[in-house]
């Protein structure tokens, strides 16, 4: 397998997810500022051009953070990441599900129409007048996540999962682009410093 692996929080996700795993595959880097990820060889091993993308034993290519994970999680069940009943496997899909459409996204599509605007508008369909309305829904979910964490140590109970490693990487991104996380948001807070502290953090 090799892992193509680019600045950005969704490889930093599935790097990660690996490194909870102690799962070492051969990374070879795309200049995804350069534009690389948006020519041809790259183009064939992601129609999308997004980034990360895994390549199999077979010669065949994954996408999409969420399935590279599944996969992963698939070939390497322990540790555990997204369950290992179909209870657990459930109760993270949903939450993953949850964090990535009412958080990640919007936030994510906030930054790409707003303050990155100029590099996006040559590469993707932007509506920069949707910016502000975004950011304001992933606030908004944030601010209900908030109240869900209440009494939890992650996003299913004390079990460290998939969907805790999407949110941390999407929050620190956040963080890093005009979209700080609300400090009235106090179980997120915490539950940032708690994942923060862990060694996969730094992958």
């Amino acid at each position: 397998m090799k892992f193509y692996d680019s600045v950005g929080p969704n490889p930093r996700i599935v790097r990660m997810f690996m490194a909870e795993k102690g799962i070492d595959i051969p990374k070879q880097t795309v200049d995804l500022r350069g534009g690389e990820n948006r020519q041809e060889p790259h183009l064939k091993r992601n129609p999308m051009g997004q980034m990360p993308t895994l390549e199999l034993d077979d010669g065949s290519y994954l996408s999409e953070i969420t399935a590279i994970c599944e996969y992963l999680e698939e070939k390497n069940p322990k540790p555990a990441l997204i369950g290992s009943t179909p209870e657990e496997r459930a109760e993270c899909r949903m939450w993953t599900r949850r964090v990535d459409l009412n958080i990640c996204e919007p936030l994510a599509m906030g930054y790409r129409f707003g303050e990155a605007l100029k590099f996006f508008e040559k590469r993707i369909p932007v509506a920069p007048e949707a910016s502000p309305g975004l950011k304001m829904i992933a606030a908004n979910r944030l601010k209900w996540l908030n109240e869900q964490m209440a009494g939890k140590e992650y996003l299913c109970g004390k079990r460290f999962t998939m969907a805790d490693v999407l949110l941390f990487g999407w929050l620190e991104f956040g963080n890093q682009v005009g979209q700080p996380l609300d400090p009235a948001n106090t179980n997120i807070v915490a539950w940032m410093a708690r994942v923060g502290a862990r060694p996969s953090a730094k992958a």
